[in-house]
């Protein structure tokens, strides 16, 4: 028999898996056992809770007793630093199972009478402001307890970060942390990715083409928020591709109040039939902006890029043409000039050919450009060729490479030296000692007598 039938043995296997209690159970087991094996993902993770550095333990399906009930808890994490520590009870959940409100509010409770620190959920819910949870809790079983959610699609992502940018010390930790990630990735773990823009996404597509959607629509508010998790699953996956924290670029009112950001992007819907969404990229020249327009069946993503302080303005336009010159010839670029209300527009093909063309005004000095690029856009609800999340994806990867990583802020050149005049260097060795800027060398006039001797003639005279 051929060696290419033969299955490597895998530190975590993923036959065997027989329904969504054995999935949700082996994908704990392996997560919190790779936790404490691999030093640096388990500081990753547990430094988002909150926890302190410290010696990581986890056990699975601890028992616990609450009035006349007995309760296991998928997991628990305890972390110690000397004389303190630090506990989090843990519920996980795989494929499209959702999290119960009431059994997590039983685990607050249990972790609330222990004296625990926090409860941590994981699930394929990816809620669309980070930070917040997917199920609606009460509030006052909050007051000593935090909870904290993950989604399978970032502890994957900060799995693939730590062994491909970060780096693991220990080569046998490596290899541990390169096996979860495996299982992570094969289909039958049930750790999914954001797959599916749900029922609603055909009626709402359809409602925006014939003007008939509606700001109260629920199914407006759904894909709304779909919309949002599918910006957060962009920026995970650029994130893990870039080797940093990659998030979606949300104001402080926004991240305060999410219900009002859900409500901003039905608003687009129904007025414009367009969603709006941005991802922060540290070190970026700036926010890398999408839009998809459901009218239109298109969807963009854009920069945008301050223009040098300094030069006319066809310079001003060549430094960014030569900062795109791998850039498809099919970007838009809008340039802004200062006290114009409007910005002159071109195809880089035709700026590459004529700067000019950008410059409506050679009088009145450039600011700013805008970069776009504009594909159309997939309509189907899932994942896969001609369907509209597999369309953002692939034009965020497409735009970020090509653009938005080659594009560097203009800074101005330092100050140059002054250049002696010809009869400063007519003498060698002495033309810097002659040029000075000081009071006493352009007062009055030059004398090579000592002060003192000076005053004693004086005192003669």
């Amino acid at each position: 028999m051929s060696e290419e039938t033969w299955h490597a043995a895998r530190l975590i296997p993923t036959s065997g898996i027989n329904g969504p209690e054995e999935q949700e159970r082996r994908g704990t087991s392996a997560l919190l056992a790779v936790l404490v094996a691999v030093k640096e993902f388990g500081r990753g993770i547990t430094g988002r809770l909150g926890a302190p550095a410290g010696t990581i333990e986890c056990y699975i399906e601890v028992p616990f007793i609450l009035g006349d009930k007995r309760l296991y808890p998928d997991g628990l994490i305890r972390v110690r630093r000397g004389a303190k520590s630090w506990t989090a009870l843990v519920e996980v959940k795989t494929g499209s199972n959702n999290l119960q409100s009431d059994q997590l509010e039983a685990y607050l409770d249990v972790a609330k009478e222990q004296g625990f620190d926090a409860l941590l959920t994981i699930s394929n819910e990816l809620p669309a402001v980070p930070g917040t949870h997917p199920t609606t809790l009460d509030k006052r079983k909050l007051k000593k307890v935090a909870v904290h959610h993950l989604p399978w699609s970032e502890i994957l992502a900060e799995a693939q970060v730590q062994k491909t940018h970060r780096g693991v010390a220990d080569p046998d930790q490596a290899w541990i942390l390169g096996e979860l990630i495996r299982y992570l990735e094969h289909p039958r773990s049930g750790a999914l990715e954001f797959n599916d823009m749900g029922p609603s996404w055909v009626g709402v597509r359809e409602s925006v083409s014939a003007g008939t959607l509606r700001a109260a629509d629920k199914a407006a508010a759904d894909v709304a928020g779909r919309w949002d998790s599918l910006i957060r699953f962009a920026s995970l996956q650029l994130g893990k591709d870039v080797g940093t924290e990659v998030t979606p670029a949300l104001s402080r009112k926004e991240l305060a109040d999410p219900a009002a950001r859900n409500q901003a992007v039905v608003s687009g819907l129904v007025t414009g039939g367009r969603m709006e969404g941005g991802i922060r990229i540290p070190g970026a020249i700036g926010t890398l902006a999408i839009v998809a327009d459901l009218r239109a069946g298109q969807i963009s993503a854009s920069v945008d890029v301050d223009a040098p302080k300094e030069g006319r303005p066809t310079t001003r336009v060549n430094w960014l043409v030569r900062q795109l010159k791998d850039a498809p010839d099919g970007l838009r670029i809008d340039a802004t000039a200062a006290y114009s209300r409007g910005s002159t527009s071109a195809l880089l093909k035709d700026v590459r050919a004529d700067p000019s063309v950008l410059v409506s005004d050679p009088s009145k000095e450039l600011r700013s450009f805008r970069v776009t690029l504009t594909v159309p856009m997939g309509t189907k609800r899932g994942l896969g060729r001609g369907a509209f999340i597999t369309s953002v994806l692939e034009l965020v990867d497409v735009f970020y490479g090509d653009v938005v990583q080659k594009l560097k802020a203009w800074s101005a050149r330092p100050p140059k030296l002054r250049e002696p005049s010809p009869e400063e260097i007519s003498e060698p060795g002495v033309a810097r000692a002659l040029v000075s800027t000081a009071l006493s060398s352009q007062d009055g006039v030059a004398t090579d007598t000592p002060p003192a001797e000076a005053a004693a003639g004086s005192a003669q005279a």
